[in-house]
């Protein structure tokens, strides 16, 4: 089994306390989030997880904790998301100097392959041009060369949530000849510091420029960071376009802190600061208590590892 922690919210810097205790429990419970009523008992063991993907705009909370982790007997890498905006964009995140220092101290404790750079969303607005993305990810390759291999690179979507985000000016649509423009820009920096270029989610063809589209739960990575071939498929349930390979997510919408006003995980803040303070590090759901009338449906789950049979 894969476990992503998680794509719903920011795992390491606001909830890695409770994340630890749950490993130690050996389980989890979740809720299935367009079903509230659905709760999932997952298993946590070493035994049955290969590999835990950890998604993360700040990840200094957790970095102490990863020598227990490390004895327990789990694998795992971070994505690791730096992007050049400030508090505008990106209310509650740390000064960015500091958050790229915490960056080149977890690649030096747990090496570079598995620190990947997710640099999303790509935001044009009447500041944030196509020269300031040119000359801030120059700046931030360079600074991260020896530190990390990959990098993820995505275009914002302007869903229904960024209206007001839009009206503020503050996120602009992209066009396609924009889109090409920085992608030639990437490739060719990424290419100057040893970092290769993948896309998310991408609809445009940016192969000509070396950019081929990237999978973040990705069967290659994990196999090299297990060092053992695994039975993966492809993930079905995640948008179009996603390369991600299966996995099990225990994340919860409308949690995350970061205050990224182009977070599609989060509402508003006020349903944000409501679940962050119904939270208990201590309880088997990351957010709030099961009600005694829900009844609880354990996962079935397995290793990958080519050679295993079915663990329950």
């Amino acid at each position: 089994m894969i476990l992503s922690a998680s794509r719903r919210t920011d795992l390491p810097a606001f909830y890695s306390d409770w994340f630890m205790n749950r490993l130690k429990e050996g389980y989890v419970l979740t809720r299935n989030p367009m079903n509230p009523l659905q709760v999932s008992k997952i298993t946590l063991s070493p035994k049955v997880i290969d590999c835990i993907v950890f998604w993360t705009k700040d990840p200094a909370n957790i970095i102490d904790k990863l020598p227990e982790l490390d004895a327990m007997g789990y694998q795992y890498y971070f994505q690791f998301t730096l992007t050049p905006y400030n508090k505008e964009l990106e209310q509650n995140l740390r000064d960015k100097q500091d958050i790229i220092r915490t960056f080149l101290m977890l690649s030096e404790k747990i090496g570079k392959e598995k620190v990947l750079l997710r640099y999303d969303p790509v935001i044009l607005n009447d500041i944030i041009t196509i020269e300031y993305h040119r000359n801030s990810f120059e700046a931030l390759c360079k600074q991260l060369t020896d530190y990390t291999e990959i990098c993820t690179i995505s275009f914002v979507d302007l869903y229904s949530k960024l209206k007001k985000a839009v009206s503020k000016h503050l996120i602009r649509e992209i066009t396609d000849d924009e889109k090409y423009q920085l992608a030639r820009y990437f490739s060719d920096i990424g290419r100057d510091y040893g970092i290769e270029i993948r896309s998310c989610c991408e609809k445009l063809d940016l192969k000509e420029y070396g950019i081929k589209p990237s999978s973040c739960i990705d069967q290659k990575t994990i196999e090299k960071v297990c060092g053992y071939s695994i039975d993966a498929k492809q993930d079905n349930n995640q948008r179009t376009g996603c390369g991600c390979i299966q996995s099990i997510d225990i994340g919860v919408y409308n949690t995350c802190k970061n205050g990224c006003v182009y977070c599609y995980a989060n509402d508003n803040a006020s349903s944000v600061e409501k679940n962050y303070h119904s939270h208990n590090s201590y309880s088997d759901l990351l957010i709030g208590t099961v009600n005694p009338n829900v009844k609880i449906k354990t996962k079935e789950i397995k290793l990958l590892r080519n050679d295993q049979m079915k663990l329950f």
